[in-house]
């Protein structure tokens, strides 16, 4: 029977292992695999078969939406009329807000690179007697996910 778990890379992978050993299980019987890590980073912009759910335009357009209807209405009184001041106000609004996101999109990214780590994946091989036990110790010590496969 199988245990297997995955793990943050931490230390609390090398307490279970302890634990697990000092529970009788032999060093030969565990395996702890890291993962690598995606080589190279997201992609910036979504193409049309893959998309990862955020955009960078949500925030330009309802900026620009917002801002050309103030310049439109104060177009009524300005030299070039509602229309051109309305045009000019979309897009500079939909620059700034496109900035906006873009500044948030890539510090948000720099953050959530830095937490996560690469994960781990530990293999026990035990009795199904000792698989309770197992997964109650690695559960205990912080695993992502358990399973057990006979």
């Amino acid at each position: 029977m199988h245990v297997i778990a995955s793990f943050h890379y931490s230390t609390y992978i090398e307490i279970a292992l302890a634990e697990l050993e000092q529970q009788g299980i032999d060093r030969r019987r565990l395996i702890a695999v890291p993962l690598d890590s995606r080589p190279s980073g997201r992609a910036m912009f979504d193409t049309l078969h893959r998309s990862d759910g955020g955009s960078l335009l949500d925030a330009g357009m309802a900026l620009g939406a917002a801002v050309s209807v103030v310049t439109a209405s104060l177009g009524m009184t300005l030299a070039w009329g509602p229309v051109y001041w309305g045009l000019i106000g979309a897009a500079g609004g939909f620059a700034v807000g496109f900035a906006i996101d873009l500044t948030l999109s890539r510090r948000r990214r720099r953050r959530n690179a830095r937490k996560k780590g690469a994960e781990v994946v530990v293999v026990v091989d035990c009795e199904p007697t000792e698989a309770d036990r197992v997964t109650e110790t690695l559960w205990r010590h912080q695993a992502l996910g358990v399973a057990v496969v006979s």
